[in-house]
């Protein structure tokens, strides 16, 4: 006998009612890609695909949610999702998945075009990028995470050594909590500027030389990245808390050196 195939006759599983008595702090969809634009400093914009993950909270009386209403809603922004339209999406999940409280994280590759140290050839530096929101009792809540890759060279290696250091590529991430817009720009040109050199995407053979050069004249352990940038955002009145974690991918060993710190400024 064939099952009712009409919305009205068919059971709604998910709205059964649970025994068990256990909320379940988050529920619902990660790893699903969506079009957005993002604006950037230059006054332009970005046209990038997002990594999604979406989750509510559900009450323990409720056996289960409806995971094809989160795709419903992104698919609704008929057009790419903006950075502005971030709450409004939270807000959504609340009304359609009726839930107190919900999460949304929007992860993408964000870009800028960097000028050559000496020749000033330009090339693009793609930097990963995170807003991070959630509604808590009505209270829309947001911060931005953004991976920056840098140079580091050792300050021990250059002290001991005859001639050379060794030096390696890092990852800079950087979570902010702010109270007012801020600039992705502004965060990745302050973990830059800490580094004992930034990365780019092309070099002539006079910046590869520069690079190098400025490198080694600025060694810069693990913990002393993490406590310079921590400095510098803490002059920032637009951010609240932040979190500055290093880690440097070591070129001599099998094993990164990693380092944290986390600051307040209220």
């Amino acid at each position: 006998m064939n099952r009712p195939t009409t919305p009205e006759l068919i059971e709604d599983v998910q709205n059964t009612v649970d025994k068990r008595h256990l909320d379940i702090d988050k529920v619902g969809i990660k790893d699903i890609k969506h079009p957005i634009v993002v604006k950037d400093k230059s006054g332009g914009e970005q046209h990038t695909i997002a990594t999604f993950n979406m989750y509510v909270h559900l009450p323990h009386n409720f056996k289960g949610t409806h995971m094809s209403r989160f795709v419903e809603i992104l698919n609704e922004n008929e057009k790419a999702i903006s950075v502005e339209s971030f709450e409004k999406i939270l807000r959504e999940m609340l009304v359609r998945l009726e839930s107190e409280s919900c999460d949304l994280e929007m992860t993408f590759p964000y870009f800028i075009n960097k000028a050559a140290p000496v020749s000033g050839v330009k090339s693009l530096l793609d930097y990963e990028v995170s807003f991070i929101g959630q509604i808590v009792e009505g209270k829309f809540l947001n911060s931005i995470k953004v991976v920056v890759p840098v140079t580091s060279l050792c300050p021990r290696s250059k002290k001991i050594s005859e001639y050379g250091a060794h030096n390696q590529r890092s990852h800079v991430t950087v979570t902010t909590t702010t109270n007012d817009f801020i600039w992705i720009e502004d965060i990745i040109q302050i973990v830059e500027k800490q580094a004992s050199s930034e990365l780019y995407g092309l070099l002539k053979r006079p910046d590869e030389k520069f690079v190098t050069e400025h490198a080694y004249d600025n060694p810069k352990f693990v913990e002393d990245m993490v406590r310079d940038i921590a400095k510098e955002l803490k002059k920032i009145d637009k951010i609240d808390r932040f979190v500055v974690e290093s880690e440097n991918f070591e070129s001599i060993h099998n094993h990164s050196a990693y380092a944290l710190i986390k600051g307040n400024n209220n």
